[in-house]
């Protein structure tokens, strides 16, 4: 099994036992669904709150990679933390599949699989979502987040290593800045790599949205600082792991998320997301 980071003592067949129990609700219509399909192969995402920076993040590169996945014969299924209200906006918004997301509104999966909780300082006279939210901005500052700062300024400094992210005839509208058009960052830096301020401001396009809904996106505060999981199932064992330890943290490689995929010897049978 390929691992980037291990949750706990879980073993391979531990977690996979405890993914192929799970039942949730399904975005699409609300019936409660087994996450694992029988598809030979399997990806399988354990978001952090629909809210979430990475969670976002991470369906913008699932689109992106679309055909990748495709290429690998992949079945595509995540869960998240949130209700279905914050499952069909995180959807429209991201144009990820409402019949591939469940919902996890408890984070109880993220806890059976030993993922990073996240900081949990308990300030005495706080309360519990005082709390969370004083975690929260501690993480963001990089405490208990190890690499957060890092991501943070990748995203305005430019990485020659990732690709262009926004194309120069797209417009990009990440409030309260005026229309972007793709261009900009041409002029700005170059063309056919991560230009400065590129991906910050796809990242500044996703808080707006998050903000502008919160409730709807984050109905509960108290798991906002939950960490996620990224698995790949063949044949009904888990073969790729990699365990979320900070914000934006959501892959090994930032600049390059889904290049774990082109690491892993599975052969092709023909699926999809």
């Amino acid at each position: 099994m390929a691992v980037d980071t291990l949750p706990g003592n879980n073993t391979q067949a531990a977690i996979y036992e405890v993914l192929s129990q799970v039942r949730r609700q399904r975005v699409s219509d609300g019936v409660d669904t087994a996450l694992l399909t029988n598809a030979t192969k399997q990806l399988v995402l354990v978001w952090p709150q629909l809210g979430d920076f990475d969670s976002l993040e991470y369906a913008w590169w699932l689109k992106r990679g679309a055909d990748a996945l495709a290429a690998q014969g992949l079945t595509v299924r995540a869960v998240g933390i949130g209700d279905r209200n914050s499952g069909q906006a995180f959807c429209a918004y991201t144009g990820f599949p409402e019949e591939s997301l469940l919902l996890d509104p408890d984070g109880t999966l993220h806890q059976a699989l030993g993922l990073y909780p996240g900081l949990t300082v308990s300030v005495p006279g706080f309360n519990q979502r005082q709390n969370a939210w004083l975690n929260l901005l501690l993480m963001c500052a990089g405490i208990g987040s190890p690499g957060t700062l890092s991501e943070v300024f990748r995203g305005y400094l430019g990485d020659r290593n990732a690709p262009q992210l926004i194309a120069d005839d797209e417009v990009v509208q990440a409030t309260p800045l005026p229309p972007i058009k793709g261009e900009f960052f041409k002029r700005a830096g170059g063309k056919g790599f991560q230009r400065p301020f590129e991906l910050a401001t796809l990242r500044l396009r996703n808080m707006a949205e998050v903000l502008g809904k919160w409730n709807t996106y984050v109905p509960d505060v108290s798991h906002i600082t939950q960490r996620g999981a990224t698995y790949v199932i063949a044949n009904g064992e888990v073969v790729y792991q990699h365990c979320d330890r900070n914000i934006l943290g959501f892959a090994t490689n930032m600049s390059q998320p889904l290049s774990f995929l082109d690491s892993l010897d599975l052969p092709y049978i023909e699926s999809g997301i």
